[in-house]
């Protein structure tokens, strides 16, 4: 059977009703010569490019999602040594420990910085500078998280004066607490240790 050559791809010049392509990892087709005659397979390949079409090829989206996964941490997996070695005693005492720093004694409890604020442990922005409030608490003190960042808790450590403890959605490092008494639109006081923060200026 004639073919007909075009650059890298071949095709029959006379193609019959009865010829049928197969779509393989090579492109076939099939003629039948007569009613009952067998059917006569041929082969040709295509090159796109320089690409060849095969079944072992691998795909982009492939490699994509493996890097993906790759670059996800479980921080659930690391030991309170590594993070020892990852913050300062202060900042390992307030987040993973539950610590809470000093009144007026932080880095950020009266800093009118406009930026957004990141966990320490894990860089997930937490809190951005236009909800910060002068709370009069002596910590840092914001009306509202970003997205999802911040969870919170049932805080039973004092008895008689159950909080909503403030966790980083992302590693769980603690954060401070929240409280009803806060400013519009939400209401909501978020009383964080500055240690717990890291300040990423505009």
């Amino acid at each position: 059977m004639a073919s007909l050559n075009l650059g890298n791809l071949c095709f029959p010049t006379s193609i019959s009703s009865k010829t049928h392509f197969v779509l393989s990892s090579k492109l076939q087709f099939v003629s039948f010569s007569g009613a009952l005659g067998k059917p006569s397979r041929q082969k040709f390949s295509t090159r796109v490019m320089g690409c060849s079409f095969s079944s072992s090829s691998h795909r982009p989206e492939n490699i994509q999602e493996a890097g993906n996964e790759a670059g996800k941490v479980d921080y659930s997996s690391i030991s309170d040594q590594e993070w020892k070695k990852r913050l300062t005693e202060e900042q390992f005492d307030i987040t993973r420990q539950k610590g809470t720093e000093r009144a007026f004694t932080g880095e950020y409890w009266n800093t009118k910085t406009p930026g957004t604020y990141h966990c320490i442990c894990c860089d997930t922005p937490l809190f951005e500078s236009s909800t910060k409030f002068d709370s009069g608490t002596g910590w840092p003190s914001y009306y509202q998280p970003m997205g999802n960042n911040v969870k919170s808790k049932l805080d039973s450590s004092i008895i008689f004066m159950p909080r909503q403890e403030v966790l980083c959605a992302t590693c769980d490092a603690h954060l401070g607490h929240v409280f009803d008494d806060g400013p519009p639109p939400t209401g909501k006081r978020y009383c964080i240790n500055s240690a717990s923060l890291k300040l990423k200026p505009e």
